[in-house]
């Protein structure tokens, strides 16, 4: 068993269990918790969590007893009564710039361990200066970035740094294509992102003035540029999301990566002209979230706590592939799932929580990445799940002993 705080009510709560999010990953919990675990669903509206407890006994009947506890991000009071009560505290709510930080205040207080979806690389940076410090001094692990942003990006590139000579310098290009619909809360946080570039510029030198140097090896990320991949066969585009960073700092807290890391970040088209118009429609819409008018127009096509149908999720897929080379060896390797923003997305949340109450992993604090909290014990845990992280050959199949 981990080590952490002792005499808490709960193993885990969740927070935001009404959202479409987090009633997802409550159906998750509810399913896969172990037999014995406690946890309670957190949030400002009582009907509406006894609601979602309803639905919840239908499919686990045991989550007929589960506790409610009432917390608002603008009630800090409640919200340290909910990190002072559990080992760990799962969120949903945001978009976390706007929403976010009370809650992360009050369980780098309490030494709680902490999980959410974030993608915000201005709130991610806003968090570590303000809270790693203090999250460091009390034990609690802080680990942003728990869904399709960035675990199969962060975690992906860990198995496939973990294929190649550990001595050597090594580059790996990620290159990630789906056919899902975005939700109306990765929207709203996207354009809030995109409308705050001097803010995202500030808080990221504020943070590298704070943050200390990475100590026996380098870790960096290349930019790249458009153009085919040979050995994929794709059309690639830069993608300018967190994940890049979250792998850079992946690989600057553990040896797998080896003593100089570079990795660079890719959406992957099958022809020019997709790629072509996937340019001019993120261009358009940084563009577009300048002008607060037309940002809320374009919010307003997808409000937030909307989402697909179930059948639509059903048809949905992600897939990201690492080439990785070092140490003269090139590997081709794979993480693929289901529906990224919903189905997956609370999975990988879910199993992050489980994974940092209940599973045996690295000693450390503060603010860190999936792959530095959890590392093996998480590809374990989503392999068991149903995702695939797989080596493949030249010709796409995968190869048997392979390390992980």
């Amino acid at each position: 068993m981990p080590d952490l705080p002792p005499n808490r009510r709960f193993d885990l709560v969740l927070f935001g269990a009404t959202g479409f999010t987090g009633e997802l990953t409550a159906e998750y919990l509810a399913e896969h918790l172990p037999d014995g675990a406690r946890w309670a669903l957190a949030g400002r509206n009582r009907d509406r969590l006894d609601a979602v407890r309803t639905r919840l006994a239908a499919i686990a009947p045991a989550a007929a007893e589960l506790e409610l506890l009432i917390a608002d991000t603008t009630d800090p009071e409640s919200l340290r009564a909910v990190a002072e009560s559990a080992r760990v505290v799962i969120t949903t709510v945001g978009p976390y710039l706007q929403h976010g930080a009370p809650l992360v205040a009050a369980c780098a207080a309490a030494g709680t361990d902490y999980v959410d979806l974030a993608g915000e690389s201005e709130f991610l940076d806003r968090m570590y200066i303000a809270h790693h410090a203090t999250a460091v001094r009390t034990g609690a692990r802080l680990v942003h970035a728990c869904g399709f942003d960035s675990i199969p990006h962060d975690l992906g590139a860990f198995f496939t740094a973990k294929q190649l000579p550990d001595s050597a310098p090594a580059a790996v290009r990620g290159v990630v294509r789906s056919n899902a619909m975005i939700s109306g809360g990765t929207l709203h946080s996207g354009l809030g992102q995109i409308a705050r570039p001097r803010q995202i510029r500030r808080a990221a030198a504020d943070r590298a003035r704070l943050e200390p140097p990475t100590v026996g090896r380098r870790a960096r990320v290349r930019a790249g540029t458009p153009r085919r991949d040979g050995v994929l066969g794709l059309w690639l585009l830069p993608l300018p999301t967190i994940d890049p960073q979250i792998v850079k700092r992946s690989a600057g807290a553990r040896d797998e990566y080896g003593p100089d890391f570079t990795y660079s970040h890719y959406a992957g088209f099958r022809r020019l002209v997709m790629l072509a118009a996937a340019a001019l429609g993120v261009a358009t819409v940084a563009v577009a979230a300048q002008i607060p008018p037309l940002r809320r127009l374009i919010g307003a096509c997808l409000p937030q706590g909307t989402g697909p149908s179930p059948a639509r999720r059903a048809r949905s897929w992600f897939s990201v592939d690492f080439i990785g080379e070092g140490g003269g060896r090139t590997v081709h390797t794979q993480v693929r799932g289901g529906d990224p923003g919903y189905g997956e997305t609370a999975k990988m949340l879910a199993e992050s929580a489980m994974c940092l109450a209940f599973d045996d992993n690295p000693k450390v604090s503060g603010q860190v990445t999936t792959a530095a909290a959890m590392g093996d014990n998480l590809v374990r845990r989503l392999t068991d799940a149903g995702m695939t992280f797989a080596v493949l050959d030249t010709d796409g199949a995968p190869v048997d002993g392979v390390r992980s």
